[in-house]
């Protein structure tokens, strides 16, 4: 059902400059409200608990009208509020030293975080979801994800520059998953290609905790000058408000209050109202129209219209400014005239913005809008009097103050406990699973671990994606993380890259969580770049599952204290819950494996200095940094080889990570002999272990390389050696004669290395101490078959 209450009034067709409406029945006012307080309103049906429903009654001291409840329901639902997680959010504030804000020119609290790059410029980057409306239609929910955290970048004073996704399905088995797979993936191409926006790099994981809850993540990053930063406020009295982009419609009405803070349950329509239509040819016209605005000086706040609409914008702006607003909505341009005032205040059309402009700048406002043919109507104005009111044809329907609203809503310290099963979990360790016996049964795993669909080549994904639109992407998949050049004088730019492992997190959140840290920090310096900021996702079940509960509060304080440790703060986020399977809690498969992606943000003096994930020279020295232990509880082998998932994730080392991390990023900053680089190439090591990242190291540009596993830090077996999840480890690949270069940097940092082999011909061979030894038999990979192979899984699946 539509998430406002009100019917929708009959219309009249009359001369009246507004799109030809007026209502013919009398809309419920303010006044209405005061004089009828026992009118029983549908609050539950748009979300909303009685004891909230009680506290927006003694709020305004009466009733809420029609207007003012469905501002409420959406305002105050689980997506926008945070109502059960911002309590335990307040720790990545609480964690950061004064030291982690060095860097730091936009914190959390608005769009989206701002970070100093050096020179005077600055970049702006933030993940968010649109998992649930990505279920219910998949090309438009990825789409408008996409163009919603686009519109984000924007309103912070940016240019975008590139955008990520972070995609996660269901079993690759399963009927409906290439039904959500092509969808999704047609979606943040579509949108993303259209923008000219290049897709530097993500995530493609399957795995049947996602059936009926997909992940859809969309990162956006922008440049913009220490100048040019926008605020999202409201300030100054007799400042006008201008809703300016595309006409509104009654696409998405309900989407935050209901699709993305509810679970799906059969047979109840109110749960899946309809999703955004995105338009992203629109969208251009508006970037570049909102950098002229920008540039010109024309805009003294600017929020976009996301979640909630109208209804966010104006509380949001409100409540951030030293004043008030009033808006009359009749002025608002409609796609659809028979819309009622709710459903205008809830719609949820994507392409729109919200300026506060100064009045007279407002002629030269406009002359930039209609240059740009983007249609913009006056809707209201900043005033001093601390309240957000809201006329509908002179009919008073919202009066009430914008904190309220915006951000003083309800806060809930939810139970959570440790689940029942989760000892069980982490008891059934990867100890009792066979291991392969002989080099023939350890090469036909190989070949599953890396041909698997979560391993093999994404490319059929990736090349519907455009990565090198703009001229200025450095880096991307499948390269460890994606990097844009900000600076063409001087080829400064960033790195980002995103992780996370659902696995690990189920079987210990807060591990999990700083595994997500700690292997995109691990990717980022990988490239070459100095990490400096974080953005988080974190997707977890229902808030109401004291198990799903437990697993989010566990995620926060780990991810919190390991950015602590590792120096780097976090710049804003999002939070996507209600990620659950029905209405049964408490179970080991009542919500989806708990995923916090997380984004991390490095800079690079010089992009030509990125190292690529693979190597395309033969000769080169190879060698691991970082040692191997037995850690192979939630690794890929488990799942593919054996279909288990228990014990305890590999052990977190941050020290260790940063001491690597300090050596990859010394390395990549200097040149050996001849004015060459040192480092020719580098590879993490991350899920599939040292056997996934040789692959990918191999098939990068084709050039094979001879492995000996026997001298591998740790000492241990080949099974080990090749499959172990251990962290703190990477390849890095040199000429023959800068090995003694390498070695010192890693022992004066601590960190364990090894010989690992050479690169050259058309074979990955493997060589180790026990089943790949000599009287076994060593390991040995055709490059090309093996490309034929790993690029063919996803198409013969979808």
């Amino acid at each position: 059902m539509a998430a406002a209450p009100e019917p929708a009034a009959p219309v009249t067709p009359q001369a009246d400059g507004l799109d030809g409406r007026r209502p013919v029945e009398h809309p419920d006012t303010v006044a209405d409200a005061a004089a009828t307080p026992d009118r029983e309103m549908p609050y539950a049906e748009l979300g909303l608990k009685d004891e909230e429903y009680t506290s927006i009654t003694a709020l305004l001291g009466r009733r809420p009208t029609n207007a003012e409840l469905a501002m409420y329901s959406v305002m105050w639902s689980e997506h926008c509020s945070y109502k059960s997680s911002k309590i335990h959010l307040r720790q990545f504030a609480d964690k950061t030293t004064p030291e982690m804000r060095e860097h730091l020119l936009v914190g959390m609290g608005q769009n989206a975080g701002v970070v100093d790059i050096g020179d005077g410029w600055a970049v702006t980057y933030k993940v968010e979801s649109h998992n649930h409306p990505s279920f219910v239609e998949p090309y438009q929910g990825a789409a408008t994800g996409v163009g919603g955290i686009v519109r984000d970048i924007i309103s912070m004073g940016a240019r975008p520059v590139a955008v990520m996704d972070q995609l996660r399905f269901g079993a690759v088995d399963h009927p409906d998953t290439a039904r959500v797979v092509h969808g999704v993936v047609a979606g943040v191409g579509g949108y993303g290609n259209c923008l000219g926006l290049p897709n530097i790099g993500g995530e493609t994981e399957f795995d049947a905790s996602y059936q009926d809850n997909p992940l859809v993540n969309a990162l956006c990053v922008g440049v913009l000058r220490h100048e040019d930063i926008h605020l999202a406020n409201a300030s100054g009295e007799g400042n006008k408000v201008v809703l300016f982009g595309a006409r509104t419609g009654g696409d998405g009405i309900g989407g935050a209050s209901i699709l993305a803070s509810e679970s799906f349950e059969d047979g109840v329509p109110a749960k899946r109202p309809s999703v955004q239509v995105g338009d992203p040819f629109m969208e251009k016209v508006l970037i570049e129209c909102c950098l002229d605005l920008f540039e010109g000086g024309l805009v003294l706040g600017i929020q976009d219209l996301g979640a909630a609409g109208i209804s966010c914008a104006t509380s949001e702006l409100a409540s951030n400014g030293d004043g008030g607003m009033h808006v009359d909505l009749e002025k608002v341009l409609l796609r659809d005239p028979t819309l009622t005032a709710g459903e205008i205040l809830m719609s949820e059309s994507q392409e729109r913005m919200m300026a506060v402009v100064a009045p007279d700048q407002l002629d030269d406002f406009m002359a930039v809008i209609d240059r740009w043919d983007v249609e913009a109507s006056v809707i209201g104005e900043v005033n001093g009097s601390g309240r957000l009111t809201i006329d509908h044809f002179g009919e008073r329907i919202v009066d009430v103050d914008p904190r309220t609203v915006a951000h003083e809503g309800p806060t809930y310290d939810r139970p959570y406990a440790r689940p029942a099963w989760q000892d069980a979990l982490n008891a059934d360790t990867t100890a009792s699973l066979p291991r392969p016996t002989s080099a023939t049964e350890l090469a036909e795993q190989v070949l599953a671990v890396v041909t698997s669909p979560g391993q093999a080549s994404v490319a059929w994904v990736t090349d519907q994606y455009d990565r090198f639109v703009r001229g200025d992407t450095a880096l991307a998949q499948p390269d460890d993380a994606g990097v844009v050049r900000v600076d063409e004088a001087t080829g400064r730019g960033v790195a980002i890259a995103t992780d996370a492992n659902g696995r690990f997190t189920k079987l210990d959140p807060a591990t999990g969580a700083a595994q997500a840290l700690a292997e995109s920090y691990r990717n980022v310096c990988t490239v070459g770049a100095r990490p400096r900021a974080v953005t988080d996702c974190l997707n977890f079940g229902s808030p109401e599952d004291p198990d799903a509960m437990w697993q989010l509060v566990e995620a926060i304080t780990g991810l919190a204290e390991a950015c602590r440790t590792m120096g780097v703060p976090v710049t804003g986020g999002n939070v996507s819950l209600y990620n659950s399977h029905g209405p049964v809690k408490g179970l080991p498969d009542s919500s989806i494996n708990p995923t916090p992606v997380v984004g991390v943000l490095g800079v690079m003096d010089d992009v030509r200095r990125a190292n690529p994930s693979g190597w395309h020279e033969e000769g080169l020295a190879i060698v691991v940094l970082g040692q191997t232990s037995e850690e192979l509880d939630g690794s890929v082998w488990a799942k593919v080889v054996h279909d288990h998932l228990g014990g305890m994730p590999p052990t977190v080392d941050l020290e260790a990570e940063m001491a690597l991390g300090r050596v990859l990023v010394a390395l990549s900053e200097v040149d050996g002999p001849g004015d060459l680089r040192l480092v020719r190439a580098a590879h993490d090591c991350s899920g599939g272990g040292l056997i996934q990242t040789l692959v990918d190291s191999v098939l990068r540009y084709g050039v094979g390389a001879s492995i000996d596993l026997a001298g591998l830090p740790g000492g241990v077996d080949d099974v080990t050696a090749l499959f172990s999840e251990s962290g703190a480890r990477a390849v890095v690949a040199v000429a023959e004669g800068l090995v003694p270069a390498v070695a010192a940097a890693a022992e004066a940092e601590g960190v364990p290395w090894a010989r690992l082999g050479t690169t050259g011909g058309d074979l990955l061979v493997v060589s180790g101490s026990d089943l790949l030894s000599d009287s076994g038999a060593p390991l040995v990979l055709d490059l090309a078959e093996l490309r034929e192979r790993s690029e063919a899984t996803l198409p013969a699946l979808f």
